[in-house]
């Protein structure tokens, strides 16, 4: 099987991208930080805050996390139901940093992860793709684009979803999570040694998009 992994930080346009890409080439899209998202997503039902004094794995274990293919388009459901859009808020996006820092949690999406990658030619995105759920992907991309680009995407996006925050929360949040990420003890966000830079800073999505598929068809 042939494996893509994507990796870069938050709002680098990586689910959106990586979507249009993984068709583009006939592969399965894996968006592995939607998992997170809703994972993040129980805890907050559950009363947690980011501090995540919790009993964690009590709460792990009354989760139920999916992943289901409809008309050709990924989407998560929680303990059964579809949380494609309430995944994609800030408050959301905080906990699944949160979250993503927890072994325990990491190690209940790991294997569901890797078993997709066995099973089919996959483009794979998140924080630890390369370095962590798949380091033997056949290629590997760092995609990102300056703190500011990101913040002006995701409150663009944001908007058009209909959520009221300004730009400056937005951007707040952004660089928050970048530090977050990047400075976890467990799978730290890092461009893994064989993986391809791509910034996309100075491009449009199309422009983007092409440099993507460029990278995967060189090293195919």
């Amino acid at each position: 099987m042939i494996s893509v992994a994507i990796d870069g930080p938050a709002g680098a346009g990586k689910s959106t991208l990586s979507r249009k890409a993984a068709k583009a080439l006939g592969f399965i899209y894996v968006d592995t930080g939607a998992l997170y998202r809703a994972v993040g997503l129980k805890f907050s039902k559950s009363g947690a805050d980011e501090s995540l004094s919790c009993d964690i794995e009590k709460i792990l274990a009354e989760t139920t996390v999916d992943i289901r293919f409809i008309d050709g388009e990924q989407h998560v459901f929680l303990d059964d139901c579809d949380v494609n859009d309430e995944i994609r808020t800030p408050k959301a996006s905080m906990m699944a940093s949160a979250v993503s820092a927890k072994p325990a949690v990491r190690a209940y999406l790991l294997e569901m992860q890797r078993k997709l990658a066995r099973e089919n030619n996959v483009l794979m995105d998140g924080r630890d793709i390369g370095t962590v759920v798949l380091p033997d992907a056949t290629v590997k991309i760092f995609l990102t684009a300056s703190a500011k680009v990101r913040a002006e995407r995701r409150y663009k996006e944001l908007l058009e979803k209909g959520s009221k925050v300004t730009f400056q929360e937005v951007y707040d949040d952004m660089v928050q999570r970048d530090y977050n990420d990047s400075h976890r003890e467990i799978a730290p966000l890092k461009q893994a040694q064989d993986a391809v830079l791509a910034d996309t800073s100075e491009l449009d999505f199309d422009g983007s998009l092409q440099l993507i598929l460029n990278i995967v068809k060189e090293r195919l």
